[in-house]
């Protein structure tokens, strides 16, 4: 009889410390595969000592993403009151640039709630009014482009319709730029109007052809308490569920599908308030909760596989930041302080360091720019 697979590597009498070592240097979808190889293996996760192995791979490796790669800030201040953006560079972010928003923006700056979906594409980024979803633009700082996206075609006369925006991203098979949103409709009253015969639906917009398109699909919509939404290798991904189950939605720009991955939380979405961001190349989830004031950090190893969620850090209570607003290089965090300054979490050491800027309470984004 042959022997079996846990006997050979056994027999082999590697040590822990030179199998943590090898495997700590894979991904998470590989290390799982791996984990049915023997016994000890299939726990790796649970072991401190090869998950430390783990995230110190992890946040050391240099990421191509990163590459000549920025910040921009974009947050409601004073003295004058109005929506702000910042080109922020340098080692300590020493470098803050104001940039100005082009006239041809089809938004005010003013009362309006500037908001950036998702992260910059190519230098490019989509801009929208956050109150009514209706005035969205792409815009190139850089080179001080601006395309307003068209109105959709989804209103209906005497009918509320609802735009929900849930992602940017890019199509690089038709070299196309895209955004994904929801329309819903109420009546006068704010009930949903079942009865009237105007059936909700999701549309995509191109760039190339200048217009919207119904999709013939459904799938969850973000989360009401969550507006967080990351773009990452050509898919775009939010918080999505009920009060009752939450799950990550995944969006491929290219085919158009996408992908529902359990929470691997067991609390309630409202014990909670949870970011996503891009961690050196993983999709990342950070869970703030509210009683405790602790998070956690997860990154996902698999879509559509709840089990390939792994749980990196467990941070204590941090009594002095509110809910993370962005993340960095090397897996550092922004948060915003309590005093109004945001701050940079280092994750390998637990210090968080203030990067001498302020931004206020609840409108305040962080998001890479390259």
């Amino acid at each position: 009889m042959a022997p079996t697979i846990e006997k050979e590597v056994s027999s082999k009498y590697i040590p822990d410390d030179i199998v943590f070592s090898i495997l700590s240097k894979l991904s998470v979808k590989s290390i799982k595969r791996f984990s049915c190889a023997c016994k000890s293996w299939s726990s790796l996760f649970e072991n401190p000592n090869f998950i430390n192995k783990f995230r110190n791979n992890l946040l050391s490796k240099s990421h191509p993403l990163y590459d000549d790669a920025c910040l921009i800030l974009n947050h409601f201040s004073g003295p004058d009151y109005h929506w702000n953006v910042y080109l922020l560079s340098g080692d300590r972010f020493e470098n803050k640039v104001k940039l100005d928003l082009p006239p041809s923006l089809p938004i005010e700056n003013g009362f309006d709630y500037i908001r950036i979906l998702g992260y910059a594409i190519n230098g490019t980024l989509c801009i929208f009014d956050y109150h009514t979803n209706t005035r969205v633009a792409l815009w190139n700082p850089a080179t001080q482009e601006v395309k307003a996206i068209p109105p959709s075609h989804g209103v209906i006369p005497k009918v509320t319709t609802q735009f929900q925006l849930h992602g940017f991203g890019y199509d690089h098979v038709r070299d196309d730029y895209k955004v994904i949103q929801h329309v819903n409709y109420f009546t006068f009253n704010d009930d949903p109007c079942d009865g009237l015969g105007h059936e909700r639906f999701w549309e995509i917009y191109s760039l190339k052809s200048n217009s919207w398109k119904k999709i013939n699909f459904d799938m969850p919509t973000r989360y009401q308490d969550f507006d967080t939404d990351v773009y990452l290798n050509g898919m775009c991904h939010w918080w999505g569920g009920t009060t009752a189950e939450a799950y990550m939605v995944s969006f491929n720009w290219c085919n158009e599908d996408y992908f529902i991955t359990p929470s691997p939380l067991e609390d309630l979405p409202g014990c909670f308030d949870v970011s996503l961001v891009v961690l050196n190349g993983f999709v990342a989830m950070i869970s703030n909760y509210r009683e405790t004031n602790s998070f956690q950090i997860s990154i996902l190893g698999e879509l559509g596989v709840k089990e390939s969620w792994i749980k990196l850090f467990d941070v204590e209570p941090l009594s002095c930041i509110d809910s993370p607003i962005g993340a960095w290089k090397k897996g550092n965090i922004f948060f915003r302080k309590e005093n109004g300054q945001l701050a940079l979490f280092d994750l390998t050491t637990g210090v968080t360091e203030e990067i001498g800027v302020k931004g206020e309470r609840f409108w305040c984004q962080m998001v890479m720019y390259n």
